[in-house]
């Protein structure tokens, strides 16, 4: 597209404002924002910059603001793909799941997702899928001790398969399997090229297409054709990397055709997009 890209790592939730105003007041065409926590700061500042487009990923709106799409992802889908190949992997038939908070929907779709996608392969497997919502915001996703700790005491309990979702969090509970040589599952992304330590371990992650679903919508900003209110891109499930020869062939078949399913709509993972209640 011939742009011009600029980032700012927001260390303090304080700053969300500033940093924004910074890529407005430079008048760029199009400015990202990434995380559930940014959504309020997004919309409030689209109303303040009407001219700029905002992309606010995982943030759903729950109103139309003229110049701001919510691009959003089937974390039930990916959560779903990972929890059948921990299902089809585990020896004990126990597998586990260490979370962020449940209060944000999309941690709860993986969380709910990964459940589901178990017991379509094994109605009898047992599924240990914990919520870091006993803290605040602030700590839910940044806390790699608490993950670590979670997992290791999973894993004592003879769970051979961990899913990390959670930020910080949940490459705590990676790297707690990755030390005691079980199989663990990553998030968002292909976890295996940012979280280097959990490679021995990793044999796939959840995987929200972020990549094409953001440049889809820069695109249509570009052209003129901007989609305001909640667009929702695709999940799938990461490579096995190196654990490509522990996989074995029916799996990967069995893979595939579940992925096939849920994208064609034959196969639904019947997760509520917002925990009950909340």
């Amino acid at each position: 597209l011939g742009a011009h890209i600029q980032y700012i790592e927001t260390v303090d939730s304080k700053d969300y404002d500033k940093n924004i105003a910074t890529f407005a007041d430079a008048k760029y065409d199009v400015i990202v924002t990434v995380g559930f926590a940014l959504g309020e700061a997004t919309v409030a500042n689209a109303k303040k910059y009407p001219d700029i487009k905002f992309i606010g990923v995982d943030q759903f709106q729950a109103e139309v603001t003229p110049n701001v799409a919510g691009l959003n992802f089937p974390e039930d889908i990916a959560g779903f793909l990972v929890g059948a190949l921990a299902a089809q992997l585990s020896k004990t038939g126990k597998i586990g799941a260490v979370c962020g908070t449940d209060a944000v929907p999309p941690v709860w779709r993986f969380g709910e997702g990964y459940r589901a996608g178990a017991a379509y392969i094994n109605p009898a497997i047992e599924v240990n899928v914990v919520y870091h919502s006993d803290v605040g915001f602030d700590k839910t996703f940044t806390d790699p001790e608490w993950g670590k700790t979670t997992a290791v005491s999973m894993i004592d309990k003879g769970v051979d398969v961990i899913f990390g979702a959670g930020g910080k969090t949940g490459n705590g509970a990676l790297a707690g399997a990755a030390e005691k040589g079980v199989f663990c599952l990553g998030v968002d992304t292909d976890q295996y090229f940012t979280v280097p330590e959990a490679q021995s371990c990793l044999v796939s992650s959840a995987m929200k297409l972020l990549t094409p679903g953001t440049f889809y919508l820069i695109q249509l900003a570009k052209e003129g054709t901007f989609p305001p209110g909640n667009f929702t891109g695709e999940a799938g499930y990461a490579p096995f990397h190196d654990q490509e020869s522990k996989v074995p062939a029916e799996v990967k078949t069995k893979m595939e055709e579940i992925n096939k399913m849920l994208k064609d709509g034959s196969l639904k993972t019947n997760v509520a997009p917002v925990k009950p209640g909340s």
